[in-house]
């Protein structure tokens, strides 16, 4: 057991080596080092190259379309001037100095429904045109926003991971959000006055985010197209703001319908198939896509090949994320099937430590050892549910312990996470940067969710 905690140790801190010391690309680093561990760990010949291959497989099957859509749309929102209206129309309503306090509260409410990758690649349009406008710092107001989407992904259902948990371990889920919406508000505000102070030092950025956002680099101050704007994508004035939120808001509304229906209508219904159907991320972000071009470009008179052409090229600026994703998850596979998180898990049951505790300490060790937040949570769960039963906690206190996982299934975001290289591409941070700022800020706000639910404990 502790040759394999030594173990995953070892390949995450040769991991992070690859990637900041030796400067390989973390692709290359993500799948060399996850082929060495199975090879380390025993995995047969025969086997490795469905070891790697379906942990990649797996995660690209649910985030390259759901990355790829979000694009997509984000890419004709921008074209259209969409992006800039909407955020003209936020800084009217909210004044210049809270700019990002109004986009966090749009994260809290977009992230309720909508899973953290959708959440953000919805949201990332009008960061961008807010940067651009306004000459916001583009992580200034992206990171804070990244993290709320988080804290709402890891605590509150209907995201797969508390649920997964509460339905382990018996938890009521009205009880659960009424416990954990306090939680992940105050979490919320704290992650984000924590992001202000995180902030305050500069931040390289990417060339190509750069570009996007019409700033120069140093590495090539006098290139024209890093100051040039956008075409715009179809003639005329710029779409109406609330046009523009209302396409932003139907694939969350469809999402959030679906999983509504599914609770709540009789199985077998034509309703509740139709609701679920379209509540299905990828179809509701493909509608949405849909909808777009047709809105914001042919009725605004752009040819359907223009709009194609557009949405297209939306598609090269994420691919490398899309790879890295994939190549994360093939890491995180094989860590969890070498048994690295049970080895965690049976070194922290013989602690000791407070049942609460001890879930956060779990989740935590599980999320950074493997990397997904739902994979973590549902682990957490399983192990743990022995000792739930052996304690027997009243109903508010299994809430409770429900989202000190969650808290702790948010911490630790890192070079294993496919969350850490959404974040990071999307605002241009290198994997140094990335490391200081978002895994700093995740693993803050898991440890002011664990303050407040111990707090929180004292009264139920």
């Amino acid at each position: 057991m502790a040759l394999l905690i030594i173990g995953g140790a070892t390949a995450i801190l040769l991991l992070l080596a690859l990637i900041l010391i030796a400067r390989l690309h973390p692709f290359l680093a993500l799948i060399l080092v996850a082929t060495g561990v199975a090879v380390a760990a025993g995995v047969p010949v025969t086997e490795l190259a469905n070891a790697i291959e379906g942990g990649l497989g797996k995660t690209l099957g649910h985030v390259a379309v759901i990355i790829a859509l979000g694009a997509m749309i984000g890419r004709l929102i921008e074209l259209s001037g969409g992006a800039q209206v909407l955020a003209n129309r936020l800084i009217e309503r909210f004044g210049d100095k809270r700019v990002p306090l109004a986009m966090v509260c749009t994260a809290f409410g977009v992230g309720i429904p909508v899973f953290f990758e959708v959440g953000v690649m919805m949201l990332m349009p009008l960061l961008y045109g807010l940067a651009r406008t306004r000459g916001i710092g583009l992580v200034v107001i992206g990171l804070p926003v990244c993290a709320v989407l988080l804290v709402v992904h890891a605590l509150l259902p209907p995201h797969p991971g508390m649920v997964a948990v509460a339905g382990e371990l018996g938890i009521d889920i009205g009880r659960l959000l009424l416990l954990g919406l306090p939680v992940a508000l105050v979490t919320g505000a704290a992650t984000m006055l924590a992001a202000s102070r995180l902030t305050r030092r500069p931040f390289s950025m990417a060339a190509d985010i750069a570009a996007e956002l019409g700033q120069a680099t140093r590495s090539r101050p006098h290139d024209p197209q890093h100051h040039h704007e956008p075409a715009r994508l179809g003639s005329g004035t710029p779409p109406r703001a609330g046009l523009v939120a209302a396409l932003i808001a139907l694939p969350i509304v469809l999402i959030l319908a679906g999983t509504v229906a599914q609770i709540l209508l009789p199985a077998g219904t034509i309703g509740r198939s139709a609701l679920m159907f379209l509540g299905i991320p990828y179809v509701a972000l493909l509608l949405g896509l849909l909808l777009c071009a047709y809105l914001l470009g042919i009725r605004r008179g752009a040819r359907l090949a223009t709009v194609s052409e557009v949405a297209g090229a939306a598609i090269p600026a994420v691919s490398v994320v899309i790879l890295i994703t994939g190549a994360g998850g093939a890491f995180a596979k094989v860590l969890v099937s070498t048994g690295i998180g049970p080895a965690l898990a049976t070194s922290l049951q013989s602690s000791g430590l407070p049942l609460a505790i001890l879930a956060f300490l779990l989740a935590m060790l599980l999320r950074a050892a493997q990397g997904p937040t739902t994979v973590a949570l549902m682990t957490t769960a399983g192990i743990i549910a022995p000792l739930v039963a052996q304690a027997s906690p009243s109903a508010n206190q299994l809430a409770l312990l429900g989202l000190a996982m969650g808290a702790g299934g948010m911490a630790v975001s890192h070079v294993n996470d496919a969350g850490f290289w959404i974040v990071t591409r999307m605002l241009g941070l290198n994997v140094a940067d990335g490391l200081k700022s978002w895994t700093v800020l995740t693993t803050i706000a898991g440890i002011t969710a664990l303050g407040l639910i111990l707090v929180l404990w004292q009264f139920v």
